[in-house]
C-alpha cells in the first residue's frame, strides 16, 4: 500500500471508531443479506463477534505501514477461518460487505480514493489469509478471501 492509501484508511477508520459496534452490526447484516448461508458459520454472541472484528480491523489499520508485524497473526486468522468452514469464495462476499458498510456508514467521509484504499488493504489481508488456509489440511471453511476488484468508481464495490 502506498503512504497515501494508508493515510486514507486511517483517516476514515477514525470516523468508524465512535460507532464501531453499530458498524459491526451493519456489516454482519449486510454480509448475511449478501449470502444467507454464511450465517450458519457463526454461532453465539454476534455482538462479541463484532467486537472481535473491529478489534482486528483496528489493529490492522494501526499497522498498515508495518504489515510484516501483523502477517503472522493474519496467517493464523486465515488458518482458523478455514477450520470454521470459510471457503475461498467467501472472501469476495466479505469484501463487498465491508466496503458497502464503510461506504454507507461514512458517506462523504469516504470518497472513491478512500474506498479504493480500503479495497487494497482488504485484498492484501485476504490474500494472506487465503494462502494460509490453503496450506492447512482442513476442509474449506467460513470467511474465505478473494481480492476485490475496484475500478475507481463507488459502484464497483457494490457488485
Amino acid at each position: 500500500m502506498s503512504p497515501r492509501q494508508i493515510a486514507l484508511v486511517r483517516e476514515s477508520w477514525r470516523h468508524v471508531v465512535p460507532t464501531q459496534e453499530q458498524t459491526a452490526a451493519r456489516f454482519y447484516r449486510r454480509l448475511f443479506d449478501l449470502d444467507p448461508s454464511l450465517e450458519g458459520l457463526f454461532g453465539g454472541d454476534m455482538a462479541q463477534q463484532g467486537r472481535k472484528l473491529t478489534a482486528m480491523l483496528g489493529m490492522v489499520v494501526s499497522r498498515l505501514d508495518r504489515l510484516d508485524q501483523i502477517v503472522p497473526a493474519v496467517r493464523e486468522l486465515g488458518r482458523r477461518h478455514a477450520g470454521y468452514g470459510v471457503r475461498e469464495e467467501h472472501y469476495d462476499t466479505v469484501g463487498v460487505a465491508l466496503l458497502g458498510t464503510l461506504r454507507d456508514g461514512l458517506g462523504d467521509a469516504l470518497d472513491c480514493e478512500g474506498e479504493e484504499a480500503w479495497a487494497v488493504a482488504y485484498g492484501t489481508l485476504a490474500r494472506v489469509m487465503k494462502a494460509a488456509a490453503a496450506e492447512t489440511d482442513v476442509a474449506a471453511g467460513p470467511l474465505g478471501e478473494m481480492p476485490i476488484e475496484v475500478t475507481g468508481r463507488r459502484e464497483a464495490a457494490s457488485r
